[in-house]
């Protein structure tokens, strides 16, 4: 799939303010798009504002020094993010990963809304949508607007969308990454980007409490299906117990796939709520995504996430049910939502 890009250009020149928003939880994905988007829109001499609805995880602010990104209702209303021009999602299309941010939309005075995305999951925001679900990264998207545009972009800009890419092609392991993705990569290098230090800032910045959390939760991996199922959950004790923090689990997911034999994962956090953040992943034909849509989440075919409800035992029975289902080769459709 090609995006056409001619329509925003019209857009982009002819208004003067905008706002930028992406998913709760956002990931580098989401920030290095943010942040690659209003530096095109700056260098075009915009008003741009960056308003989440989560805050910034500790681990991505070195991507945004300048603080450029704000939280609904940290320093900025609904009332205030609504009044806008131009309202530009990137990173998502789904309202459930919007919360605040949907309440701004649906309150916007914005003459357009646009949409910019590579998810396969997606709903009707009222959003021009530029999204094509076969990209690697919502920062190629991005950078490729950067080349459409003919816009100069500085190695800051570089280093955010670098990191966008990287990190959503799992550092160029995951079957997204083709030669494009590289071209584009060879590209942002030679604008600025680091790799070393991107990978030390993502990577190599893990706390004591990260570390003992990890240990403990990878002690406790289960597995399915013959061992073509892997996965592991974390409770709030476990936080507790390791002074650990939720940021602390990201990517852990992708460890059950480390062991021979495995096709299919999934971790399920215990949130403070009683909710229960689960995140799957495949690296087979397994469609995981459309088994996060069947709980009301989404994402890509090979990595996609849910909340469901606690307490925990049951949602893991759930999930269970659903996945050994879908594995044995029913739908995600065929496989019961409670335990049997």
């Amino acid at each position: 799939m090609t995006i056409d890009w001619t329509p925003i250009r019209e857009i982009l020149e002819s208004n003067e303010r905008f706002v930028l928003s992406s998913h709760v939880r956002p990931d580098a994905d989401a920030i290095g798009s943010e942040l690659g988007m209003a530096a095109i829109l700056e260098g075009m001499g915009k008003n741009v504002r960056i308003v989440n609805p989560s805050a910034l995880p500790a681990n991505l602010q070195f991507l945004d020094p300048e603080r450029k990104i704000l939280k609904i209702g940290e320093g900025i209303s609904i009332n205030d993010a609504a009044d806008t021009d131009v309202h530009i999602i990137l990173d998502t299309s789904a309202w459930v990963q919007l919360l605040d941010i949907g309440k701004v939309l649906k309150k916007s005075k914005a003459r357009q809304k646009i949409v910019i995305d590579h998810h396969m999951s997606s709903d009707d925001l009222g959003a021009v949508e530029f999204k094509d679900t076969a990209c690697e990264a919502t920062g190629s998207l991005i950078f490729q607007l950067v080349e459409f545009l003919g816009t100069q972009i500085n190695p800051a800009c570089a280093t955010a969308l670098f990191s966008a890419i990287a990190t959503d092609t799992g550092w160029f392991r995951f079957p997204s990454t083709k030669s494009s993705t590289m071209h584009i990569i060879g590209k942002l290098i030679d604008l600025g980007a680091q790799p070393n230090l991107v990978y030390q800032q993502l990577y190599e910045q893990s706390s004591l409490a990260r570390l003992r959390l990890q240990g403990r939760i990878l002690g406790g991996m289960e597995t399915e299906c013959d061992g073509r199922l892997a996965y592991i959950c974390v409770k709030q004790d476990d936080f507790a117990k390791t002074n650990a923090v939720q940021a602390d689990t990201e990517d852990l997911v992708n460890e059950c796939l480390t062991i021979t034999g495995t096709e299919g994962a999934f971790i399920a956090i215990e949130q403070r709520n009683n909710s229960v953040k689960v995140s799957f992943r495949s690296r087979t034909d397994l469609n995981v995504a459309a088994i996060a849509e069947k709980f009301g989440g989404g994402g890509h075919k090979q990595a996609a996430g849910a909340v469901l409800p606690g307490p925990l035992a049951d949602a893991l029975a759930t999930i269970l049910t659903t996945m050994r289902a879908a594995m044995n080769g029913k739908g995600p459709d065929d496989a019961a939502t409670s335990p049997s």
